[in-house]
């Protein structure tokens, strides 16, 4: 049995600034096996991921991905290689994002949420 649901849309997220600030927290353990990036402004901007095991924060100590530029228009899409394996967020960790330019960025993030089990007895 498959304890994690289908992959879907966890989170959208387009910052209205240039601070850091969380994209997604987990609640149960999931699955990241996507993040889309969409520059929907007339020029480049840069990007940051960050990911926290255990809280949010956002800097050098958790980054995943520092200082992207992203060409107007363009996109950026990570995934998940061959077994589908992606960034794994454990109970109350987060996916942070951070955008270079205020209402540029659009972050698409993607992925599957373990089902809670239930136990019979």
């Amino acid at each position: 049995m498959n304890p994690y649901a289908p992959s879907s849309l966890l989170a959208q997220v387009r910052p209205s600034n240039t601070t850091a600030a969380t994209a997604f927290t987990a609640s149960l353990r999931t699955e990241i096996t996507r993040i889309l990036v969409a520059n929907t402004s007339a020029s480049a901007a840069t990007l940051r991921l960050f990911h926290d095991d255990d809280g949010s924060t956002y800097d050098e100590t958790t980054a995943l991905v520092w200082d992207n530029s992203l060409a107007a228009g363009a996109y950026l899409d990570f995934q998940a290689y061959l077994d589908g394996a992606g960034i794994t967020l454990l109970p109350s960790g987060t996916l942070g994002v951070r955008s270079g330019t205020g209402n540029a960025l659009t972050f698409n993030v993607y992925g599957t949420v373990r089902s809670e089990e239930r136990r019979v007895g």
